[in-house]
């Protein structure tokens, strides 16, 4: 079936012609996202509008609260990572605590949207049967920019609604920064989702801006504590910030916002007209005249290398900055007894170096868990995209397939924590060995998330993006759980509660081996279901 004709014989970028069917694609797209944007609605949104209640409990008198902005103000490391702080108000201190975290989890959410229902369309063939039909050349660029809208005007809106009483017009920068910064990512998605030729390289290369993006915005808030760096400046997130939600609003900002969102969703519709379906203006290059990759497991590595090296610098570098800021988080603790508290239940009964060491040891373990079910996927997408297919018809076996992506998902995970450890120890100059084995006690929880989505994918094929909820319950257990006060049973739900929270505690072997013999056995029921059922076919 051959594509649509090139632009020189398409109608103008606004016909009518153009955009022909793209209600009915923006109602099937909402229909397949009716569980993943309603849940990152509710974690983005939900949470930077509960926080008001969070923050007012650790830091409930005036005193307190300037006490923060004072350590801020003087501590470059903390805010390096949370950014400048521009009042003593609860508003202030909610924007200062979450804006940039809940920027960059949008944007992560509007980039998976907008290439999902654009490059992975094209790349699984779905998008050529649609546009052989009533269905214009740019209706499904349109769809999918929607639908990251619709998401990015959720949070918004709960952002508002939930902190409108610590003023009506801090809580609508706030919640049109978050949302703002979303949308300058879908439309840099839709940009890379033209110039590449497949989806995981489009998610890769937006993904690889908003690492840039956050390390400019960090480097920027480190050298200046009032946000008015050049680098701060050329980071979206840094857009973000300089809004300054209830501390004075900024709404010239916004048009910064305005602009870069219009200029790349202008020049993705110019792109998208210019190219053949599933073509793209950067194409991958050939391989070599002759194969180089003589084993299945060989296949898993060539296609994973290059994700797991991204991970891998990006948890070496996180973990120096964290570990760098260390003795910077019991200055900024102080007497609060409230942050205390939360500490400990984050980071263990230790003193605040440990506890603070802990928690920040737990949270990359948590991210850590991304990494391992997107790996383990990654065996899902070469079926339904029927890449598996050739594969499995010669004399390779299913197991032996799977166990490739297999030992890159888990064995990468262990790899990611090592290089945690050793970024930790390089930041903090101090208890190396500590740290490193902190990092590596939580392996076991990391591969029982990663595991489950194995026995998901073995058992339930065409569900298996369920494997993405525990690790998301895991996630907001961890992130959440402990400054909400949630119970000490529904915080076991997430199974890194199990493990001992170190340094600063004992190890603790018995639940170490528990979790990491019920991964092995999920891992093996799911191998086991992969051997018996049918193989998808897109």
């Amino acid at each position: 079936m051959t594509a649509l004709s090139p632009v020189a014989t398409a109608p103008r970028l606004g016909g009518s012609r153009q955009l022909a069917g793209t209600g009915a694609l923006l109602r099937l797209a909402l229909r397949r996202d009716r569980v993943m944007v309603p849940l990152w609605v509710l974690l983005v949104g939900g949470t930077t509008a509960s926080a008001a209640n969070t923050l007012g409990e650790l830091y409930n008198t005036p005193a307190e609260r300037a006490g923060v902005v004072t350590s801020m103000t003087a501590n470059s490391s903390l805010r390096s990572l949370y950014g400048p702080v521009f009042n003593d108000s609860l508003g202030a201190l909610v924007a200062w605590r979450y804006l940039a975290f809940m920027a960059a989890f949008a944007a992560i959410m509007s980039l998976i949207i907008v290439v999902r229902h654009t490059r992975e369309e094209e790349e699984t063939g779905r998008q050529e049967m649609l546009s052989a039909a009533m269905v214009g050349r740019r209706a499904p660029l349109t769809a999918a920019l929607l639908v990251a809208l619709i998401a990015n005007a959720g949070i918004a809106l709960l952002v508002v609604l939930g902190l409108a009483g610590e003023g009506t017009g801090g809580a609508l920068a706030l919640g049109l920064g978050i949302g703002g910064v979303g949308m300058v990512f879908a439309t840099l998605a839709a940009v890379m989702a033209q110039l590449t030729e497949t989806a995981r390289l489009a998610k890769g290369a937006a993904a690889g801006v908003l690492g840039l993006a956050w390390v400019l915005k960090a480097a920027g808030d480190a050298a200046e504590a009032d946000g008015s760096h050049v680098l701060t400046w050329l980071s979206p997130v840094g857009w973000a910030e300089n809004l300054r939600p209830f501390a004075d609003e900024r709404w010239a900002v916004l048009l910064l916002i305005v602009a870069a969102v219009l200029v790349q969703g202008v020049l993705a519709y110019v792109l998208t007209g210019r190219r053949d379906i599933g073509m793209s203006f950067v194409p991958a290059r050939p391989g070599p005249a002759n194969g180089r990759l003589a084993t299945a497991g060989g296949l898993a590595w060539r296609l994973q290398r290059g994700s797991l090296l991204g991970w891998g610098i990006g948890f070496l570098v996180t973990g120096v900055m964290f570990g760098s800021m260390t003795e910077g988080a019991a200055d900024l603790v102080g007497d609060n007894a409230q942050t205390k508290e939360m500490l400990a239940r984050l980071g263990g009964q230790a003193g605040v170096t440990d506890a603070f060491l802990a928690a920040m040891i737990s949270m990359l373990g948590m991210v850590a868990a991304v990494y391992v079910v997107q790996s383990v996927l990654r065996l899902n997408g070469e079926e339904t995209s029927q890449r598996g297919e050739p594969i499995l018809a010669g004399a390779v076996g299913r197991v032996r397939w799977a166990a490739g992506h297999l030992a890159i998902a888990f064995g990468g995970a262990a790899l990611l924590m090592l290089l945690a450890g050793l970024g930790f120890a390089l930041g903090h100059g101090r208890q190396t060995g500590a740290i490193v084995g902190g990092c590596l006690a939580l392996v076991p929880a990391i591969w029982l998330i990663g595991a489950f989505a194995v026995l998901v994918y073995g058992l339930l094929p065409r569900v298996a993006v369920l494997g993405w909820a525990y690790a998301g319950v895991s996630l907001g257990l961890g992130w959440l759980g402990a400054a909400f006060g949630l119970p000490d049973w529904a915080l076991k739900l997430s199974p890194f509660e199990h493990l001992p929270k170190l340094p600063g505690n004992a190890m603790e072997w018995g639940p170490f081996a528990a979790l990491l013999a019920l991964a092995v056995a999920l891992t093996a029921v799911g191998l086991a279901g992969l051997r018996r059922r049918d193989i998808q076919t897109g």
